[in-house]
């Protein structure tokens, strides 16, 4: 498992055309709070004739925020890309000067086996020139995992791609929305997407073959006013956390504190985390009570758990 803190720390991945040509401003100004990542979609969001003038404004949306960042004091998220195609990485890259400093990585969208050796390919490129690591963030959202019959080949093949480039995937994610449109399916906001089984049933799998080595992230809910919304969206966190989902990809600056708040560790679950962290090892017993006394604890099982949940408790917090 990841043994950093900068894997879990993606958290509210916001969502925001490329085109949009007021979000260096609201960086700035610090309009969307002090934790949370930011995606500049190149993607499904921008109609296809108009992609390389939300390039343009994307490179001065970055130009503007780095510019204005070495003056002033603003929060500054973690910036990704969402491109359409590997080749884009290589072509924004190379046009984004000085800026690339403040960029984190690029999201590869439909990660696929067919377009997975390119993505690679220019990722690698990337960070021969980049002052600091470029991370990629490859979306398992393809119909062609679907089939049961080629799925398991399919995201093992997949894995033994990206283990290639391991150190620099920051987070595998999952495309719901569109796992979901293959089954002319959608939830309402009192409802989860875990209860929707056949996509339910491939995240358990994705989780399955990279949660042990990699951080997955939970996907979009799309609900962000209205009735019942956030009880929805606070239920639906609860369900991403217990399945091994860590962060979620979020379309509204609603969404973004109930997130931070659902992934704030519980002091009892930190407490019990140090404890089996802090084990003598050469102790004849290795396991005991909770120090709250309701649980037991046991070094060799809960390793793991507890050191994930100390990077999260260092980022997000406790309640």
């Amino acid at each position: 498992m990841k043994n950093s803190v900068k894997y879990y720390s993606v958290g509210a991945l916001l969502y925001c055309p490329a085109n949009n040509d007021g979000l260096a401003a609201s960086i700035i100004s610090g309009r969307f709070g002090n934790k949370f990542s930011l995606a500049l979609c190149l993607e499904d969001t921008i109609s296809d004739d108009h992609v390389e003038e939300a390039g343009n404004i994307l490179l001065d949306s970055l130009n503007k925020i780095y510019e204005a960042h070495k003056t002033q004091d603003f929060y500054l998220p973690k910036i990704f890309i969402r491109v359409r195609c590997p080749q884009q990485i290589s072509s924004l890259s190379r046009r984004m000067g000085k800026s690339m400093a403040i960029l984190w990585g690029y999201i590869a969208p439909k990660f696929s086996l067919n377009n997975a050796d390119s993505y690679i390919s220019a990722i690698k490129e990337v960070n021969t020139i980049a002052q600091q690591p470029i991370y990629l963030m490859p979306i398992f959202e393809s119909p062609d995992i679907i089939d049961l019959r080629d799925r398991y080949t399919i995201l093992y093949g997949l894995k033994q791609k990206i283990d290639e480039i391991e150190e620099l995937i920051l987070n595998i994610r999952v495309g719901g929305n569109d796992l979901c449109h293959m089954f002319g399916l959608r939830r309402h906001a009192t409802e989860s997407i875990h209860d929707i089984r056949p996509v339910d049933s491939l995240f358990t799998d994705i989780l399955t073959v990279f949660g042990m080595d990699y951080v997955v992230s939970g996907s979009v809910f799309e609900y962000y006013n209205g009735l019942d919304w956030e009880q929805g969206l606070r239920h639906e966190i609860a369900q991403d956390l217990l399945a091994g989902f860590i962060g979620k990809t979020v379309i509204h600056p609603n969404q973004i504190p109930i997130l931070n708040d659902v992934l704030k560790v519980p002091q009892k679950d930190l407490e019990d985390a140090r404890s089996i962290l802090n084990w003598d090892e050469d102790s004849h017993k290795l396991v005991s009570g909770s120090i709250s006394k309701e649980r037991m604890n046991e070094y060799k099982t809960h390793s793991n758990w507890a050191l994930r949940t100390i990077f999260l408790a260092e980022y997000y917090g406790t309640k």
